[in-house]
């Protein structure tokens, strides 16, 4: 199959155009390098099933394909904050464009959407039948809002268009290819652990969140796509809960880092708990986790390690 991957320089996005060349398919990687690096997918350049294309999704493209999925956006605060109008239209327009891409190609198509769409939930774990309690004023509304918006359009293209899609919902993933500053609570504590700085924990520690190794969250991508049960929306995640305390502690322990652990104010509208209900997943995809905390962070540390030895 000739599969486009938006978003597929990124984290998430090359880690996936390595799952699909790996079985055979030919890939096209469109990618803007806002957020997303050469360097992610420069070994995956000299397949002769590989593409890739420097192009902005909100802006149309004409292409022939058989299969879409949909992860162009800044994903981390720091980024998607930084220009909130241009979050805003990755996510509303370049759903559009996208849509009408599969629309017009007859191709399957799936937006890689958020946890963040549950806003700081009421609700725990978060089903996917919860409508959330999300600000859409605040400082994170670019995103979140931008991500419910598109989901909207995915669901509008499906009942009026007959568009082949699929809905994912994705809590805090991470591994190898983490921008080392996005601002993420797992890549922060990581490199500062490393570096010998302070532990910057935001709040209390007591805020909770649950982690899904990159691979773990690839493989439900792509069971996703392939199954015929249901279009979605359907939570990807890791249901092990922990609080960002603990996190600190695990990462401290694991880097024989001596940091300290500091705290700092927390930031406007960031949710209180974050736990995915993964029984969709398990009963439409056959799918669950198998990494589970302490090793999918020794390979996230040993990848910073070498980053950072290289820089």
């Amino acid at each position: 199959m000739r599969i486009l991957v938006t978003g597929g320089a990124g984290f998430l996005g090359s880690h996936l155009c390595e799952r699909l060349l790996k079985e055979g398919q030919e890939v096209i990687c469109l990618d803007n390098l806002f957020t997303g690096a050469r360097e992610n997918i420069s070994h995956l350049l000299s397949n002769p099933g590989f593409e890739f294309l420097r192009h902005d999704i909100v802006d149309p493209i004409k292409l022939e394909v058989d299969c879409i999925y949909n992860l162009a956006c800044p994903a981390s605060p720091i980024h998607y904050q930084y220009n909130p109008i241009k979050t805003v239209k990755t996510s509303v327009m370049g759903a559009i464009n996208c849509l009408g891409l599969a629309k017009r190609v007859k191709a399957r198509i799936m937006q890689a959407s958020t946890s963040e769409v549950y806003g700081d939930p009421d609700m725990h774990p978060q089903q996917e039948t919860y409508w959330g309690n999300v600000n859409p004023i605040g400082l994170r509304a670019c995103y979140d809002e931008g991500k419910r918006c598109a989901e909207t359009l995915f669901f509008d293209y499906h009942r009026e268009n007959s568009v082949d899609i699929r809905v994912v919902r994705i809590f805090n993933t991470y591994g190898p290819r983490m921008h080392p500053q996005d601002g993420r609570v797992v890549s922060n504590f990581i490199v500062q652990a490393l570096r010998g700085d302070d532990i910057t924990i935001y709040g209390d520690g007591r805020q909770t969140r649950s982690f899904c190794y990159v691979d773990d969250l690839v493989e439900g991508f792509v069971r996703m796509m392939e199954q015929e049960k249901t279009v979605g929306p359907v939570n990807l995640g890791n249901p092990d809960e922990f609080t960002i305390l603990e996190l600190a502690e695990k990462v401290l322990e694991l880097c024989s880092s001596r940091s300290r652990i500091t705290y700092m104010e927390l930031p406007g509208d960031d949710p209180k708990q974050r736990q995915p209900d993964i029984t969709l997943a398990r009963k439409y995809l056959g799918w669950e986790p198998v990494c589970n905390l302490q090793s999918g962070l020794q390979k996230t540390i040993a990848y910073f390690r070498e980053k950072l030895k290289a820089s």
